[in-house]
């Protein structure tokens, strides 16, 4: 099986020949490198561009978002697999290996396959926290009696890093999210097409190495971070879910929007907070995680009490 690597790259110069490197020291070797440059400011053009590897093609374009990146190279790619290694993280030698082993050994019905991973800067796998969220290892196929709160966790199992990919079933489902330069979510849209009509993997061995201190995801966050697309957009999914399974995708849209409320009243957003709430959760979905707090989130008081809590943790991290 050809594999075709995409690499979304915009400024991330200190980190992109590690991730290089990964790839090219991968103990699978049919595989091309995609390296879409997405108007890169510093010279992570150049250091792509000077790696040795014969196998990598780095394209460029003006600044779209990673979304758009990855499609760029999904458009490009000659492989029957589709592989995507963020230029700030990397993989361990086997990823590869591993990911064709278990397309080989499922058959042409498996879509994708996901594998754990690594976390820096604290170096530790994993592993026990997917566990405790109900992850297991194996061919996976959603169905009516799927926990909505499960398929959100096996949603936000499938990073694009850690998920190896047929093309014709990326492309079936129309790749990434690239609407208004979305730098957030980018990959739901997709994996949650995917989760809701097609048999998955989960693999639980650590192959990919993520690393939080050297991406945008650092947890430091100053704001609230961008809505999800799913929950700007519910008719995309909507439109390719079977019907059996439609109440469990909106199930899950209101999993997802009390977490994201509790957030949005958390930096004062109680309005934005309102809205989603109205948008996707009634009250009998009490019993979900967040519900309380995104709807104390969304009223004024909630707004209130958020800014008090805040301004308390930033007064003991300034002491410490």
């Amino acid at each position: 099986m050809h594999v075709s690597v995409i690499v979304p790259l915009f400024n991330k110069a200190p980190y992109i020949t590690r991730a290089l490197d990964s790839i090219a020291n991968q103990t699978f070797k049919d595989f091309e490198i995609i390296v879409v440059d997405d108007g890169s400011t510093d010279d992570s053009r150049v250091r792509a561009s000077a790696h040795p590897d014969s196998r990598i093609r780095v394209l460029s374009q003006t600044n779209a978002g990673p979304g758009a990146a990855r499609n760029r190279g999904i458009a490009e790619a000659r492989g029957e697999l589709l592989a995507f290694l963020d230029a700030d993280d990397e993989w361990l030698p086997d990823y590869l290996a591993t990911g064709v082993r278990t397309f080989e050994e499922q058959g042409h019905y498996l879509a994708t396959t996901t594998c754990g991973y690594i976390e820096f800067p604290r170096g530790l796998s994993t592993l026990p926290i997917w566990q405790k969220r109900g992850i297991i290892a194996g061919v996976q196929r959603v169905s009516p009696a799927t926990s909505p709160v499960l398929l959100s966790y096996m949603l936000a199992y499938m990073s694009p890093w850690s998920t190896l990919a047929r093309a014709e079933i990326v492309r079936k489902y129309g790749g990434f999210y690239d609407k208004r330069g979305s730098t957030f979510g980018e990959d739901s849209i997709l994996w949650l097409k995917v989760l809701l009509n097609e048999r998955v993997h989960f693999g639980l061995e650590p192959l990919a190495c993520f690393h939080r201190e050297a991406s945008g995801l650092s947890g430091n966050y100053t704001c609230a971070r961008p809505i999800e697309p799913f929950l700007i957009n519910p008719a995309e999914v909507a439109s390719v879910c079977p019907d059996r399974l439609l109440q469990l995708l909106w199930d899950v849209y209101a999993v997802r929007a009390c977490k994201t409320a509790s957030m949005l009243g958390y930096w004062g957003q109680w309005r934005d907070a309102r809205s989603l709430l109205h948008t996707f959760v009634t009250w009998s979905d009490w019993c979900l995680p967040y519900f309380a707090t995104a709807w104390v989130g969304s009223t004024p008081i909630g707004g209130a009490m958020a800014r008090i809590i805040r301004r308390t943790q930033l007064s003991r991290r300034i002491i410490v």
